[in-house]
């Protein structure tokens, strides 16, 4: 079974996201697979979903964040595309700013 984890780390204050709403779509198709939320920590959990290898899209949902953060939201939301193989655990952390964002695949 592989799982999927993300956290989103606030560059600006080196503070975590919390609050975030994150979906997550198989690549192209408009129906959300789960939606998480971000905790305390800015992280989140796809613990109830088992990735078969494939494309997906995790789909941050930063505008609310940002607006209340940095007083806009350049960035309203925020598509990472990845591609999954049989490995038990992909973690994709979010670096985010008022005008920039980043992604990896994380451990």
């Amino acid at each position: 079974m592989t799982q999927l984890s993300c956290h989103i780390l606030d560059n600006a204050s080196g503070s975590p996201a919390t609050g975030v709403e994150v979906h997550l779509f198989k690549l192209g198709s408009s129906k959300s697979l789960a939606q998480q939320t971000t905790n305390d920590d800015g992280r989140c959990e796809f613990a109830n979903v088992d990735l078969i290898p494939g494309q997906y899209t995790l789909r941050f949902l930063v505008a609310p964040y940002c607006e209340a953060t940095f007083g806009e939201a350049f960035f309203p939301m925020i598509d990472v595309h990845i591609t999954t193989d049989s490995r038990p655990h992909y973690h994709i952390p979010l670096l985010l700013s008022p005008f920039a964002y980043s992604s990896y695949r994380g451990s």
